[in-house]
């Protein structure tokens, strides 16, 4: 049984001023739906305000009597950032992130009015929220971390049930494993993701995440040396027979990210996108 065969409820409170809203947005890639999040009880920030549906938009400013001030954006895909900007239209919220990198799954509506580096903090009088920027999944992703309860929301760099996908030139194997090590080090208590549940256990998920993506570094390496002078999309039957077919055009993607992590390590050489082992 799917852990999301059963709906996630579309609002909780997680803890004193913690809200979770679910974006009525769930596909295959998205599991039940975008995660909103709402911070505070006088004053309200928002974390990633999903997808540009005018239906959630509203049913985040329903949900608290407070006004919201802040609006936050882990990156700018198009289930996590599209709807700040009706937020801000509708609430005269800031926006606070990184601007969108070039790219077609990019938001590029997106405008921060302060742009967001690692470390910088959004301080209230009722809670602060860190950035921590954490590459990988994509370029301009931030986590933030909720001092009051040594909670960090992960976007999609962390996400509950399965593993993103790492998807160049944006996405980037290497930084993405640096960036979960860089998040397992601040030793946090639990995780709010982007899709899915609080994850309770962040260090045995990470720690699972990062063995998960080095044993299949493992198999595109001895997929690359039985067969030599392959392209990615040739080599995706080799290394993910435990994946469906009709998913294979996303995992070319992945094995791509795992092939220029080799190349980056002078581990792999590439000749009109065929690949060998370097000796």
């Amino acid at each position: 049984m799917s852990r999301f065969e059963h709906k996630m409820p579309p609002y909780k409170e997680l803890a004193s001023g913690v809200h979770r809203i679910v974006a009525p947005n769930p596909s295959m890639m998205t599991g039940p739906g975008t995660n909103t999040y709402l911070f505070g009880h006088r004053e309200i920030a928002v974390v990633d305000p999903g997808p540009k549906l005018r239906a959630h938009i509203d049913d985040i400013c329903e949900k608290l009597d407070a006004p919201i001030r802040w609006v936050l954006v882990t990156h700018t895909h198009p289930d996590h950032s599209p709807g700040a900007s009706l937020l801000a239209e509708k609430t005269g919220a800031e926006l606070l992130g990184m601007e969108a990198p070039e790219g077609q799954h990019q938001d590029s509506s997106f405008h921060p009015d302060r742009v967001l580096v690692d470390g910088d903090k959004l301080q209230t009088p009722e809670f602060t929220l860190e950035a921590i920027h954490t590459p990988g999944h994509a370029s301009n992703h931030l986590c933030f971390r909720h001092t009051a309860t040594n909670w960090i929301l992960t976007g999609d760099h962390v996400i509950d049930g399965s593993t993103v996908v790492i998807d160049p030139p944006d996405g980037s194997m290497r930084e993405y494993i640096a960036s979960l090590e860089k998040i397992r080090a601040l030793e946090p208590d639990a995780l709010l993701p982007g899709h899915g549940y609080k994850i309770q256990e962040p260090r045995r998920v990470i720690d699972w995440i990062i063995e998960h993506r080095l044993e299949r570094e493992a198999k595109v390496v001895a997929a690359l040396q039985a067969n030599p002078d392959k392209t990615a999309r040739e080599l995706v039957p080799h290394v993910y027979q435990d994946v469906a077919e009709k998913l294979y055009a996303w995992a070319e993607r992945s094995l791509l990210a795992h092939l220029i992590k080799l190349e980056e390590e002078d581990r792999a050489l590439r000749v009109d996108e065929h690949w060998t082992m370097s000796s």
